[in-house]
């Protein structure tokens, strides 16, 4: 699957366009085919990794989660076994 990742701190410079392995979904959770996705202030202060207090929770030297954003929609692509609420093919 294709993902927009980072692998370091910075402008939106850092992202990548790159081809990931597909997550395995764990027994409660929920895999999303994202069809859209907003940038939030709380984004742009992961991305950017500012102010310091930001990088303690996400990484000194680096992000842990090379992801990035909060919020999206799209299709629901598989579910784990104790997920009821949501089935494959729901939009969220």
């Amino acid at each position: 699957m294709k993902a927009i990742v980072r692998s370091s701190y910075g402008s939106p410079d850092v992202l990548e366009l790159r081809d990931i392995d597909m997550p395995v979904v764990k027994d409660d959770e929920v895999l999303v085919r994202v069809r859209a996705a907003s940038l939030n202030q709380a984004d742009l202060d992961y991305l950017y990794g500012k102010p310091l207090l930001t990088k303690m929770g996400t990484g000194l030297r680096g992000p842990k989660n090379q992801g990035l954003g909060l919020d999206a929609s799209g299709v629901v692509e598989a579910v784990g076994k104790d997920v009821t609420a949501f089935q494959p093919g729901d939009e969220v």
